[in-house]
């Protein structure tokens, strides 16, 4: 009974905390940054549970402070769902203060009380000064346990089966029980069923989770055909379901620019990240017998993009799901005539798509004369940008850099070992004027590569 108790308390708090991360995605987004906020704020939790309930079972009867902490643990636990959409709501877009602010408020609490069991039960348990080493060393080996099944659980099971705040209602309601069979107090079902009833009542933000992002399809009230892909809390692409020539974002038009000035006539490409599919339906439209190959690593987006924005795949656009590090290096080499690095791991290219190492995989795969074409967001004082310039000066002959007139926001690099195509309608930085930019930056490098802290977010 002791260890399962700690098993399952300790369990609970870091199936809560990777919940906590998805949970608080979609208002916050999803960065190095927070989520070492969210990391670091439920450890808090765990340490100050585990002091103020040690003290707390030398003081007080230990099975009714058992009871309450379990029975108050779920309540808390499920109280999460209704805080973090509410608090993220009003705090939308905050970054790291607010979600710093949204986990101490939801998370902190529940990882407090249930991180108090264990030495709570440990108290109950010693009878004999001579065995203290022996029951606390257990019971701390089963909570270990507990987090490690719990962590495991989560990541492999819970998140791709389950929507999250179900797996949040089912944590919660199994501890609610253990607390009212220890004897506390019924009125914490009622408590815990009222939560549940609000929660489902409430609907998710999302209209898929999938096994990396909270995804919605947004359509535009401006133009009934077109639809907006928003990944946590960022518009990622935009499609238009009955004009797949039509680009609306910036960053797609200066590379369907790129794409229309190349020379020849069908193109072999290979697109680093689908999102919306834009651009590979944008030259199925412009280039008629060009072959596409999409390297998505989220199978669940594929689904989403197949139902809701019109994808059709077959041998003109064929999708590939897996990591797009692991999955180019089956490309053959010199197989493609354009490359599109557009993945995003929220704001940031994931910064193993960034290194020079990275590069010389593009390079492999890219024909003699084709273009690379790399999608980047970043603000004033641009280190990510200059950056990813110094590590592209290393690997091109021909290098520029598209951006709006007053830069900040979507950049795209134009690479290649010939000639670069002309981008109409925007500010084209050639070679010199990169390596102007990228005066003493360093290049990225698969051992130092720190993508999230060099990207500079909007203001």
């Amino acid at each position: 009974m002791a260890a399962g108790l700690v098993f399952v308390s300790s369990g609970a708090v870091l199936v809560l905390e990777i919940l906590g991360i998805r949970l608080l995605a979609p208002y916050v987004g999803l960065t190095l940054e927070t989520t070492t906020t969210i990391i670091g704020t439920v450890l808090a939790g765990i340490a100050a549970g585990a002091a103020v309930g040690g003290r707390a079972a030398d003081r007080l009867d230990e099975r009714r402070l058992l009871a309450v902490l379990l029975a108050s643990g779920g309540v808390l636990a499920m109280l999460t769902v209704p805080l973090v959409r509410g608090l993220g709501d009003a705090l939308r877009g905050g970054g790291d203060a607010a979600a710093f602010m949204v986990t101490l408020v939801a998370l902190f609490p529940p990882a407090a009380a249930l991180s108090a069991v264990t030495p709570t039960v440990a108290r109950m348990q010693l009878r004999d000064l001579g065995e203290t080493g022996s029951v606390v060393g257990r019971l701390s080996a089963w909570a270990t346990a507990g987090g490690l099944v719990g962590t495991f659980a989560t990541g492999f099971v819970i998140v791709p089966l389950v929507p999250t705040d179900i797996a949040v209602i089912a944590v919660g309601g199994v501890l609610v029980a253990l607390g009212v069979a220890a004897g506390a107090a019924p009125a914490y079902v009622a408590g815990a069923l009222a939560l549940a009833a609000l929660t489902l009542a409430a609907g998710a933000p999302c209209d898929a989770e999938t096994d990396y992002h909270c995804a919605r399809v947004v359509e535009d009230p401006g133009r009934p055909s077109g639809r907006t892909l928003v990944l946590e809390d960022v518009p990622h692409s935009y499609v238009d379901l009955e004009d797949p020539r039509y680009l609306e974002f910036d960053y797609t038009r200066w590379i369907g620019a790129a794409i229309d000035d190349l020379d020849g006539g069908p193109l072999d490409a290979l697109f680093l990240g689908g999102g919306g599919f834009t651009l590979p339906r944008f030259l199925a439209a412009t280039r008629p017998g060009s072959r596409s190959r999409v390297l998505e690593v989220d199978g669940d987006l594929v689904a989403l993009a197949r139902e809701r924005l019109g994808l059709r795949t077959g041998p003109a656009l064929a999708v590939r799901v897996g990591d797009a590090r692991v999955t180019l290096r089956d490309e053959p080499a010199a197989s493609a005539d354009l490359i599109v690095g557009d993945a995003f791991g929220n704001r940031a290219v994931p910064w193993h798509l960034t290194t020079a190492e990275f590069v010389a995989e593009i390079r492999r795969v890219l024909r003699p004369g084709g273009l690379y074409a790399l999608n980047v967001i970043d603000y004033d004082p641009f280190g990510l940008v200059r950056a990813e310039a110094a590590t592209l000066l290393e690997a091109f002959d021909e290098l520029a850099l598209v951006t709006q007139p007053d830069p900040g926001g979507n950049f795209v690099f134009l690479a290649s070992d010939g000639a670069l195509p002309a981008v109409e309608g925007a500010r084209v930085l050639d070679r010199a004027e990169v390596e102007r930019l990228a005066d003493g930056a360093d290049p990225l490098r698969d051992d130092d590569a720190p993508a999230d802290q060099l990207l500079t977010p909007r203001a």
